[in-house]
């Protein structure tokens, strides 16, 4: 329950949808809350970076990005280096990743020459502002910008996708345990006209963690959206494919609620300022694993970012930086490259995984998975 003195629009539509039609299910509150064609938080203009909710590992530090642009250039090697390959970004933030990583591969002779880089984006914000930040890059690489992620963008020739902090950004639906029975958590409204967490009709969970039975008042998330991606990935697979998924989550599946909202880097109520507020859900990466292994795919993973990372070079690179700064610059960068790989912090939460057809196994993920 939560009071609101001043409802947002988003939050009085909501509330009005709730009156005529009854409960809103978490999920359709959830993806009212982001994708909402007026109101929505990703229609907005998403605050990211230090002043804003949310601050990604690529705003962190410049590494990040660099490395990921080398596992691309290494995937390409791995497919043949064929002339043209498909570069994927999902959610694509400000553009830095993908500034950096183009950066990088420069290294990777032939790499970007053979590039199409398709940016999955549907915020008109972000897209201008990717542009802004990838124009030197977009002098000598191809681009288009696609507001879904759909299997009509690529899949004609190789491809390489990279998405960091895109799963947790989509709706999750949520089950509660009571009364001996699952039932579809609702969002409904209190005697005050206040959101809250409501049972609602029966339902029935696609998967069920392992070790014990559900107690009372136990939640269960899903993640419906996960089964189309790997449904995509599946048709692409017929030529050589490598996509890398990075977030947080955990690697097995447990009960528990993780759907949570931040606003300018605090954590807040779900329902406070809907459409301002930024809501995500930790990754289940054991479904999202196995819902590509039904299809036919290699998964690799996952590894948490800190082996990821520090298996690309991660310590090479920061020294190499760090000796050719300067001193007050020096003691910065290592700050930045601590915070990402930490394996007590954003290192050990985040977590990495490889959908792979064709290929072999890339580095640094090991044989076997």
């Amino acid at each position: 329950m939560t009071s609101e003195q001043q409802p947002t629009p988003l939050a009085l539509k909501l509330k009005e949808r709730i009156r005529r039609e009854g409960p809103l299910p978490v999920l359709e509150y959830m993806r009212a809350c982001l994708n909402d064609p007026d109101h929505g938080y990703y229609r907005g203009q998403p605050a990211i970076g230090a002043s804003g909710d949310f601050t990604t590992a690529p705003e962190i530090s410049q590494t990040f990005g660099e490395l990921i642009g080398i596992w691309a250039a290494v995937a390409w090697r791995a497919m043949g280096a064929p002339p043209q390959v498909d570069l994927i970004e999902l959610g694509p933030g400000r553009g830095t990743m993908m500034s950096d990583a183009l950066r990088a591969a420069r290294v990777v002779p032939g790499f970007l020459e053979a590039i199409q880089l398709r940016l999955v984006e549907s915020n008109p914000f972000l897209r201008e502002t990717q542009r802004q930040t990838l124009a030197p890059a977009l002098q000598h690489v191809p681009v288009s910008w696609h507001d879904e992620f759909t299997a009509a963008i690529a899949g004609i020739r190789p491809t390489i996708i990279l998405a960091n902090e895109f799963l947790d950004a989509l709706p999750v639906r949520q089950l509660v345990f009571t009364a001996g029975e699952w039932r579809e958590r609702c969002v409904g409204l209190d005697s005050h006209e206040c959101f809250e967490l409501v049972p609602g009709a029966p339902a029935h969970p696609p998967r069920l963690p392992a070790g014990r039975a559900p107690q009372e008042g136990d939640v269960l998330e899903t993640h419906p959206d996960f089964a189309p991606i790997a449904d995509v990935l599946r048709q692409w697979s017929t030529q050589p494919l490598a996509a890398l998924f990075i977030d947080y989550g955990h690697t097995e599946t447990a009960f528990g609620e993780t759907l949570q909202a931040v606003s300018r880097h605090r954590y807040a109520s779900i329902f406070e300022k809907p459409g301002e507020t930024d809501l995500t859900a930790h990754v289940d990466f054991a479904d999202f694993k196995d819902l590509c292994v039904e299809r036919g795919l290699a998964v690799d993973g996952p590894i948490t970012q800190s082996e990821f990372l520090f298996g690309m070079g991660l310590a090479e690179r920061a020294g190499k930086l760090m000796s050719a700064a300067r001193p007050s610059e020096a003691g910065l960068i290592e700050a930045s490259v601590q915070r990402i790989a930490d394996p007590l912090g954003m290192g050990g939460r985040f977590k990495v995984v490889c959908v792979r057809s064709g290929v072999p196994v890339l580095p640094p993920f090991p044989p076997g998975g």
